[in-house]
């Protein structure tokens, strides 16, 4: 049987923790940030860990992770 592709898109987005939970950017930190309040810029540093129900469609997009 042939191998599945990863998604180009999803590998350039999402890592795994070691339990296999996934990791992402925050959204809306690329421009406008002085429209932005300093508590929503300092909360979006970093990475966070994504929701379950979000995380089930990662999965699918990177089956090899």
């Amino acid at each position: 049987m042939p191998k599945i592709k990863t998604k180009s898109a999803a590998k350039k987005r999402f890592s795994f923790t070691a339990s296999g939970k996934v990791i992402v950017q925050p959204a809306f930190r690329r421009h406008l940030m002085k429209n932005r309040s300093q508590k929503m810029k300092r909360q979006t540093r970093g990475t966070m860990v994504l929701c379950s129900s979000d995380a089930k469609n990662i999965v699918k997009y990177m089956p090899y992770k």
